[in-house]
């Protein structure tokens, strides 16, 4: 009996790319189920290719976006549960059976989150427990370590922001606003404990140093996560990471640039 028909469940992983031959990405990033790969190139195209537990379809497409690509797969995602991941991951061997493992252990869950091994510079979080997330803590994870109810997150509206995240106007952020997405709309998330892949170590596609863009961009981010928050939120963000963030941009230069990212985003 496999883990599908055990659980009453089907998992689909949804994987956004950019210039990528399909084939052979499938391959490295161990994909064994149904999924659904976007990838950004320079033509539109759609094939299908089978896996040892599924078809993973792919949607060719050049317009850029890291949102984009993950509404496009949400839009024609068909799994019970879906898995966003990344171009850069390498999937564990049993991924699936950990997935909906952690579904059947918490089955009021509309979306949990995975641990996934990435270099120590790169690392936001580690769940040492499993535990729900709040307000408190969601800001801390990056899209590939989430999994949701599809029909959850359809009841929700729930979607990926076009401003933020790789080829948008603005940096990284896009995956905080869609999980304090979720939690307004009375969606229950879960951290978890179980490790389901592991990062390549690459280049980032959005980071290239604490520069004035990076700070002005936070600023935008910040007015849209917290509102009449951030301002003091901003300095926090500041003095917390001044001795990595701000050897080059002095704090009080810093906070000036993210309070001006907070007006252009009030439209101010």
């Amino acid at each position: 009996m496999t883990a599908k028909q055990g659980y009453g469940m089907k998992l689909e992983v949804l994987v956004s790319a950019v210039q990528k031959d399909a084939a052979a990405l499938i391959s490295q990033m161990n994909i064994a189920t149904d999924a659904i790969l976007v990838n950004q190139c320079d033509r539109y195209g759609y094939e299908k290719f089978p896996v040892s537990d599924g078809e993973v379809r792919c949607f060719s497409m050049p317009e850029r976006g890291v949102g984009l690509s993950r509404n496009t797969a949400l839009m024609h995602a068909a799994g019970k549960i879906v898995l966003f991941s990344d171009e850069d991951v390498v999937l564990a061997h049993d991924y699936e059976e950990k997935v909906l493992d952690a579904y059947r252990a918490l089955p009021d869950a509309d979306l949990i989150l995975f641990n996934v091994k990435v270099s120590p510079a790169r690392r936001t979080y580690w769940n040492e427990s499993i535990y729900r997330v709040t307000w408190k803590n969601y800001g801390r994870y990056p899209a590939y370590s989430i999994s949701a109810k599809l029909a959850s997150l359809r009841r929700a509206n729930a979607h990926y922001s076009l401003l933020f995240g790789g080829g948008a106007k603005y940096s990284n952020g896009e995956d905080s606003l869609f999980l304090r997405d979720c939690l307004r709309a009375g969606l229950k998330i879960y951290a978890h404990t179980t490790c389901i892949g592991e990062e390549i170590e690459r280049q980032s596609t959005w980071f290239n140093g604490y520069h004035e863009k990076f700070f002005r961009d936070r600023g935008v981010l910040y007015h849209h996560l917290y509102g009449r928050l951030a301002l003091p939120l901003s300095l926090r963000f500041l003095l917390a990471h001044r001795s990595v963030m701000c050897r080059e941009i002095p704090v009080k230069k810093a906070y000036r640039i993210m309070r001006e990212g907070v007006r252009e985003a009030r439209g101010g």
